[in-house]
């Protein structure tokens, strides 16, 4: 059955290879991935506000305009990212790790908190020692002002500054911190919590 999701309203999207595989392997990957993530969403009608991709897994925040827009962009992602990656990597059958999780977030501390936990992820997995040396992140759009046309700014972003570098300059401030484990622990249990009940997101 569709899931369908809260119009208006952010969600925190995350999806990771089968078994824990690795499913972005090389540069093409990603931009292969993020070209198909920019159709998707735009077809559907989501706004995407921030990613990271990783090798085993991705995140992504989102914002639906109905009820199918979110659970739309990701069907046609999921599926077309897998047709390409089989097709390039020699082989078959399932890529991804069962459905995608997604967490409304309801609280505005608690999308920022969700936008540093996306993109110092490649951090604290200690594949770079900041994320601004990161190259497959939203977070040089949001902390250095680079361009990504199809990427939305998201309201409690912008309200960060008046002008684009103040917002960038708050936003580097506020990234210069790893996140307080108390952020870390529940983030990290809306996902366990996610796994052991029916979505809410689902009907």
């Amino acid at each position: 059955m569709a899931r369908r999701f809260l119009p208006g309203i952010s969600s925190h999207v995350y999806h990771r290879g089968n078994n824990r595989m690795t499913i972005f392997q090389e540069a093409i990957d990603c931009e292969i991935f993020l070209t198909m993530l920019e159709d998707a969403a735009n077809r559907h009608g989501t706004s995407v506000h921030a990613f990271v991709i990783m090798t085993t897994h991705f995140h992504l925040i989102a914002t639906p305009s109905s009820e199918i827009s979110l659970a739309s962009t990701m069907k046609q992602l999921g599926e077309r990212y897998t047709n390409y990656y089989n097709r390039r990597h020699n082989r078959t059958g399932t890529i991804w790790d069962g459905r995608y999780r997604a967490k409304h977030l309801l609280e505005e501390r608690y999308w920022l908190t969700c936008l540093r936990y996306v993109e110092q992820n490649p951090v604290r997995a200690r594949m770079v020692r900041s994320p601004a040396t990161y190259r497959w992140s939203s977070y040089g759009v949001h902390a250095l002002g680079h361009a990504i046309e199809w990427l939305v700014l998201h309201s409690l972003y912008l309200s960060l500054g008046a002008t684009a570098d103040e917002r960038q300059a708050a936003y580097r401030a506020i990234c210069a911190e790893s996140l307080p484990e108390a952020d870390l622990v529940r983030v990290r249990n809306n996902w366990v919590a996610r796994k052991r009940t029916v979505e809410l997101a689902t009907v």
